[in-house]
């Protein structure tokens, strides 16, 4: 007997029939990937290998059970007589059963290829319509990254904007709290000039009282900048914070933007691809898209409340400038027409206690010349009243009765004592006249040393405090009239 071919027994891993398939829900998790070196034959006889049948006795033959070769070739050699080992009807049901089996192995083999095909083909479609959705989420996921970015650049530049022009506020607002040290310096001095009046000039009049005003204007406004500056530096900070949120979460996506992109941009034939045994069990994501998208609006939020509440700071240091750039011009120019009208009522009272002192002057050169014409009248009354007594004494010595009490010796006694009274009268005038030309020296004493005093404040006010208060600072002039 020849040798025949005995088909080698294949070893295939068969997928789930079609129509479990196709039917249920989609799980795409867990997922089993085929092993690397799974492949469906296509050429069925690459199996099959040539072998040698042994021969083996009939069911029914028991007589050769147990014989060797040797001793089955000995015994047919030996045989004389005809002894079939199969009957005709076992060799074509044998033929029969062979050529049944063969054909349902070939139905079978036809069945299983025409199925293996149908699932060849649909796990391809299968596998190509999920690579599709696959690099389609991709896009979405693309789409949605490129909507944030944006959204994030735009407020990132906002953001950065914004920074810049608080930044500039702060420097303005630097720049006017150093600009209130020069006014209040001057009103700090000009204080301290007006203590260095004399006497009854140094007086707690509107002038000082403004003055002190303006001291208390200049350091409220200067609380208020500093106060409004740390205001501005804790906003800064916070600005920072929220650029540093958008910038970091920018970066980040990115990195992202750029893997998704090559992501989806692979394809079955590109380079680089490779197995990652395990790497579908590796479950590193830490957020979900809805969680995703609530953090990067999150940061824009954020951002755009910081973005808020600095230009409601800028528009309040706006205000601040402002107003107290109009207080302390108000009270600048309160000070100067004080000073003015202060400086006027002291030249006035000046003016007028020189000429009270000119007067005072005309009228001692008066009295002057009053008494020397009281002593002179004195001195003219020497003579008459010698001669007078002279008469008298003379007349004493007539002798007997002619020493008469006639009406000679009594206009001699009357002239002496009118004479003696007169002089009395001149004396008396001469001291009331030197008492008030005393008087009138102290008057003008007093007038000179008060005419100093106005020179003197006079000086101050106008020469020293109005010399200093000439300016006011520009930047603050410029915010008092915007």
């Amino acid at each position: 007997m020849g040798l025949v071919g005995s088909p080698r027994t294949a070893t295939y891993s068969f997928l789930p029939p079609i129509n479990t398939t196709s039917s249920g829900p989609k799980k795409h998790f867990p997922y089993h990937p085929l092993p690397q070196k799974f492949s469906l034959p296509h050429i069925p006889n690459a199996y099959y290998k040539t072998a040698a049948i042994k021969p083996t006795l009939a069911p029914y033959s028991n007589g050769s059970q147990g014989l060797t070769s040797s001793t089955t070739g000995l015994l047919v050699s030996n045989r004389t007589t005809l002894y079939p080992r199969y009957t005709s009807d076992d060799w074509h049901r044998s033929n029969q059963t062979k050529y049944q089996e063969s054909k349902t192995a070939q139905h079978k083999a036809e069945l299983l290829s025409l199925d293996t095909a149908r699932l060849v083909e649909e796990k391809y479609k299968l596998t190509k319509k999920t690579q599709g959705e696959s690099s389609k989420n991709l896009q979405v996921r693309i789409n949605d990254i490129k909507f944030w970015k944006t959204e994030l650049c735009r407020e990132l530049d906002k953001m950065i904007d914004e920074t810049k022009a608080l930044r500039d506020e702060k420097r303005k607002l630097e720049r006017a709290l150093a600009e209130t040290e020069a006014p209040l310096q001057v009103a700090q001095e000009c204080l301290l000039h007006r203590d260095k009046r004399l006497d009854i000039d140094l007086a707690h009049d509107d002038v000082e009282k403004q003055l002190l005003t303006e001291v208390h204007v200049i350091r409220s406004c200067q609380e208020r900048m500093k106060k409004c500056l740390e205001m501005t530096n804790a906003q800064l900070a916070a600005n920072r914070a929220a650029q540093y949120e958008l910038e970091k979460d920018l970066a980040d996506k990115q990195v992202a933007h750029r893997i998704d992109d090559k992501c989806h941009q692979l394809r079955n034939t590109s380079e680089g691809i490779n197995y990652y045994r395990g790497v579908e069990r590796i479950d590193a994501t830490i957020s979900v898209p809805e969680l995703w998208a609530r953090f990067t609006d999150g940061n824009i939020v954020r951002s755009q409340g910081e973005r808020k509440a600095s230009a409601k700071l800028r528009d309040r240091i706006e205000n601040l400038l402002a107003v107290a750039a109009n207080e302390m011009w108000s009270q600048f120019n309160e000070v100067n027409v004080a000073f003015t009208n202060r400086i006027a009522e002291t030249t006035n009272t000046k003016n007028k206690i020189q000429t009270h002192l000119a007067k005072t002057v005309q009228e001692m050169y008066r009295i002057e010349a009053y008494i020397e014409a009281i002593r002179k009248a004195i001195r003219d009354k020497e003579a008459p009243l010698k001669v007078a007594q002279t008469r008298l004494d003379h007349r004493t010595r007539r002798p007997n009765m002619e020493l008469c009490r006639d009406y000679v010796q009594l206009g001699l006694h009357n002239e002496v004592y009118e004479i003696d009274e007169t002089v009395h009268n001149l004396q008396q005038r001469l001291r009331e006249a030197e008492d008030q030309l005393q008087v009138l020296a102290h008057i003008k004493s007093t007038l000179e040393h008060d005419v100093a005093v106005k020179a003197n404040t006079l000086f101050i006010d106008q020469g020293k405090c109005m010399g200093m208060r000439k300016t006011f600072p520009r930047l603050l002039q410029m915010a008092a009239h915007v």
